[in-house]
């Protein structure tokens, strides 16, 4: 498709949430960049978290690492369901307990200063990464769609993804984000489903004979037994609890949007429709990856080496120009919905944990969010351009690596304040959550020479996380 059409959809596109940012942002108290003054409705909350939790990373990554590890990424998100249960049972009522608007702000209530202060300051780095991560991607088909025709180069469609981000984020924050959130999950989902529709349609299937010419592939093993193997079921699906429980339940970012919710019970009730739609969504991308690869085969398509780019190359060369318009409405909703919720609640983090906004002047607040919101902008640029030149694998595989030890010392932290009444030396707890990845690193390279031949997966989440834990044992007041 002409790269001057696909720009035309994106202008459009963006047009259309400055047009939400508009209405969303009438009557704005300071407070609603923050929690939406607790008024979002629950339901909306839970559509709109489905795009945030998937991302460019699910939308493009996953259907792309079918060809390497066939459905084994389901057991990671049957993993899910338990994590999301613990949130809804133990960190959502904790939250709304002490009203909190950061999170970290528990840790400091429960350990005191450094704690607090090393609790937020490993969501920045996560989120950091991760947000660089999902940038990353839809920068890069931006790049394949538009900019190399119009001669930009990356750094072009890298800036101008954050800009437009930034642009309808920076005056309405959460409040804003909860509505344009919606409607982007609805764009991704509905470019999944479409594609699927026009790839049997040129393959000449029905939906059954679909279901059975993906049940009979290679693709639809879903279960691995080897206790020595990263894709083992247990560890899969252990570390699937538990990277639900950081990287929504410790985040910030995710957490942002529940609180904005009315009371604790439509917190929950969020929680509990947001985890079952999203065991169906991740299905539903499984699937067509599956599709995808058996189209390739059936065409005569040669597979990329980087899998996370067959997607984009079938969508944008192969599928007629209607599924080119779908996909690239579904990459933009996708990374949209997760990046513009990152840069807020990394604005939110850093201005309440670090910043103490309680105690600036109100005349001079709105200046200094503004400068950090613009700040985590440059520093997102930076980071995805470092990345670039370093990427050559599997995004969805490298943000469970990075989670792995960028998360595992908010797991220590909460685990232990939550589930021991100990008192700790806090001043010292930067540094054990800093000597934790260290040790799991280590742990990591070596694990097959120390533990019989034994691979970590995504469970090195678990060992940080307990490595941290047993840190904050050590450093107890013995009182």
């Amino acid at each position: 498709m002409n790269a001057n059409i696909i720009l035309l959809i994106f202008i459009i596109y963006f047009i259309v949430l400055l047009f939400i940012s508009r209405l969303t942002t009438k009557n704005l108290n300071f407070n609603d960049f923050f929690n939406a003054n607790r008024s979002s409705p629950w339901f909306l909350v839970a559509f709109g978290m489905i795009g945030t939790s998937l991302s460019g990373v699910t939308f493009i990554s996953v259907p792309g690492e079918v060809g390497n590890s066939n459905f084994s990424y389901f057991q990671v998100v049957l993993g899910y369901l338990l994590g999301y249960f613990v949130i809804a049972r133990i960190l959502l009522p904790l939250y709304y307990r002490y009203n909190l608007i950061s999170i970290y702000s528990y840790l400091d209530q429960r350990f005191g200063f450094y704690s607090y202060r090393t609790g937020s300051f490993f969501f920045l780095l996560s989120r950091t990464i991760g947000a660089s991560f999902r940038l990353f991607l839809v920068a890069g088909v931006l790049q394949i769609a538009i900019f190399n025709e119009l001669g930009f180069p990356f750094s072009f469609s890298v800036l101008v993804t954050i800009l437009l981000i930034w642009v309808y984020t920076f005056k309405g924050g959460i409040k804003t984000i909860v509505w344009t959130d919606a409607l982007q999950t609805l764009f991704m989902l509905s470019a999944v489903i479409i594609t699927i529709v026009i790839i049997l349609n040129k393959m000449n299937i029905s939906l059954v004979e679909s279901y059975s010419l993906i049940r009979s592939s290679e693709f639809s093993q879903i279960f691995h037994f080897n206790w020595k193997e990263s894709n083992d079921f247990f560890k899969q699906f252990i570390s699937g609890a538990f990277i639900a429980i950081v990287m929504t339940g410790l985040d910030q970012d995710m957490m942002q949007k529940n609180l904005t919710c009315r009371n604790l019970s439509e917190a929950q009730k969020n929680m509990f429709w947001f985890c079952v739609i999203l065991v169906f969504a991740n299905l539903l991308f499984l699937c067509l990856g599956a599709l995808l690869y058996l189209y390739s085969d059936f065409i005569g398509f040669t597979v990329p080496e980087r899998t996370d780019d067959l997607y984009p190359l079938l969508a944008l060369n192969h599928l007629g120009d209607f599924t080119s318009v779908v996909f690239i409405l579904g990459i933009i909703a996708a990374a949209y919905s997760s990046a513009d919720s990152a840069l807020t609640s990394l604005t939110t983090a850093f201005c309440i944990d670090f910043l103490n906004f309680d105690k600036i002047k109100d005349v001079n607040r709105n200046k200094v969010r503004l400068a950090v919101h613009l700040g985590f902008s440059i520093i997102l640029f930076a980071v995805i351009m470092i990345f670039n030149s370093i990427n050559d694998g599997s995004v969805i595989n490298s943000i469970f690596k990075a989670a792995g030890y960028t998360y595992g010392p908010l797991l220590g932290l909460f685990s232990f304040g939550i589930f021991t009444k100990y008192k700790i030396k806090d001043k010292f707890s930067f540094w054990v959550c800093m000597t934790s990845p260290a040790l799991t690193y280590l742990i990591n390279i070596y694990s097959e020479e120390l533990l019989f031949g034994y691979k970590f997966g995504f469970e090195l989440l678990l060992l940080n996380g307990l490595l941290t834990f047993i840190g904050l044992f050590l450093i107890k007041e013995r009182s």
